[in-house]
C-alpha cells in the first residue's frame, strides 16, 4: 500500500472515531481531539497529494 493509501485509510478510520463521538455526546472533548488529529492526517494528504501532481 503506498503513502497516499494509508494516509486514506487512517482518515476514513479517525473520521469515523469522531463521528462516534459526535453520535454518543456532540460537546465531549475528544469530538475536539479527534477532529484536531483528522485535521492534521488532511493536511498531510493535501501536502502528499501535491508532490505527485
Amino acid at each position: 500500500m503506498d503513502k497516499i493509501s494509508e494516509l486514506e485509510e487512517k482518515i476514513e478510520q479517525v473520521r469515523l472515531k469522531m463521528y462516534k463521538f459526535y453520535s454518543e455526546n456532540p460537546t465531549d472533548q475528544r469530538v475536539l481531539e479527534v477532529s484536531t488529529e483528522l485535521d492534521h492526517l488532511l493536511n498531510r494528504l493535501n501536502e502528499a497529494t501535491k508532490v505527485k501532481r
